[in-house]
């Protein structure tokens, strides 16, 4: 891992089903502004109900990384109701992931023209936006998210901001952000990481080592990127002892990772 990269593939994985997941059952037609009716099961339409099957399916296919077979399934959903802004939104995720940034702006917008108060189309044109490098404009859409009243998604939106952040070189403001999201859920093992990679960065060793360890103490957190951070971590604390014993985890349980290749070349600075 680079210096610059705060960004594990434990994120990555988390990131995709977390915003995939909100789309399920979400597509129920509004309540008219007139109506006092509560709608209900029973007050959808056919068109409403295959257009909900086909956006589970194509959520379902996402998060499995069928892109191309949930990209299908998306365009059925739209055809039966192209105004449902949840398929726009998940298009624009699809898109994304398979280098279309083009078509992958244009699903976003058109998902928050549709419902420009739904967190989920937020945050995820606005991670979308940080892949791109366009950190002032990601910033302002994750504010936006957050702003939102009773918005539940606030722990991985303050994840994703902070990692954004962290890659724009905005460190502090990284390290409050990434330390809202771990208060709110200390239990997050992608949380920690990158609050203690910051940390490191910034050269809070301690308050780094903290971090790292609560990690790499539970077996299925752990990987080669946990375990590099914590030798390098011990190393600039003057533990080489303990930067060791992580070296020789890191090789015996990811022999072949690029993090096994820069302990065995003793390259803890890079």
């Amino acid at each position: 891992m680079t210096r610059g990269s705060v960004l594990p593939v434990l994120l990555l994985a988390l990131m995709a089903l977390v915003t995939a997941s909100g789309l399920t059952g979400c597509v129920a037609p509004p309540v008219a502004e007139e109506s006092r009716e509560i709608r209900t099961v029973s007050d959808l339409t056919d068109a409403d109900r295959r257009s909900r099957v086909r956006l589970e399916l194509a959520s379902a296919y996402f998060g499995r990384g069928q892109m191309t077979t949930a990209l299908d399934e998306v365009k059925l959903a739209l055809l039966a109701k192209p105004d449902l802004p949840e398929a726009f939104n998940l298009r624009g995720l699809i898109y994304a992931t398979l280098g279309e940034p083009r078509l992958a702006e244009e699903s976003f917008q058109r998902a928050l023209q549709l419902a420009p108060r739904d967190g989920d189309s937020l945050q995820n044109y606005a991670w979308f936006l940080c892949q791109q490098r366009r950190f002032p404009e990601a910033d302002q859409l994750f504010e936006r998210a957050l702003a939102l009243p009773q918005y539940q998604g606030a722990v991985r939106t303050l994840l994703a901001q902070g990692v954004c952040q962290a890659r724009a070189g905005l460190l502090p403001q990284a390290q409050l952000t990434l330390t809202r999201s771990y208060d709110l859920d200390p239990s997050s093992p992608v949380t920690a990481f990158n609050l203690s990679d910051v940390l490191y960065r910034r050269g809070e060793y301690e308050r780094a080592r903290f971090y790292i360890a609560r990690v790499n103490a539970q077996p299925d957190a752990s990987n080669a990127q946990t375990l590099w951070l914590a030798a390098r971590i011990e190393q600039r604390l003057g533990s080489s002892a303990s930067a060791q014993i992580f070296g020789r985890q890191l090789r015996e349980r990811f022999p072949q990772s690029a993090e096994a290749l820069q302990f065995e070349r003793g390259r803890f600075d890079e």
